[in-house]
């Protein structure tokens, strides 16, 4: 069985939306989805698990969220990632996403191999954007 964790921060519920959606996607015969908040996940969820999603919104100058997701990322940086399929998700207000972006870069870094492009939906996501975190959650079952 494939087990895919799903872990986020939302501060408005418009990340949980999109968290919810991914896993919606993922879920299939033989897949096992574990949807957590980032403040209840731990690294084993991520070392556990056959691939990862990682959700948040753009904060402030389009960085993570800095009290809970920014010193799990931190944290991740000490495993071995080398090979592990991985998707970004989040919301944003304003900016073009360079949050995303650097997201993408540092993840890629950490050796991970994107199954998708960062999806970015502006502020609360409606039924396409769900059905675009629906479409990630299918792409990482399948990576």
């Amino acid at each position: 069985m494939k087990n895919i964790a799903v872990i986020y921060w939302s501060g408005t519920g418009n990340t949980q939306q999109m968290a919810l959606a991914v896993a919606e996607g993922a879920k299939g015969q033989d897949i096992s989805v574990d949807v957590k908040e980032v403040g209840s996940a731990t690294l084993k969820d991520i070392e556990d698990s056959d691939a990862v999603a990682l959700g948040c919104p753009s904060m402030g100058c389009e960085v993570l969220e800095e009290s809970e997701m920014e010193p799990f990322v931190q944290a991740m940086e000490g495993l071995d990632l080398k090979g592990k399929p991985v998707v970004l998700f989040g919301s944003f207000d304003w900016g073009d996403g360079q949050w995303m972006a650097d997201w993408e870069e540092r993840m890629t870094s950490l050796g991970v191999k994107l199954a998708d492009v960062g999806l970015k939906v502006h502020n609360t996501p409606d039924e396409a954007g769900l059905e675009l975190c629906r479409e990630l959650g299918r792409k990482l079952a399948l990576a």
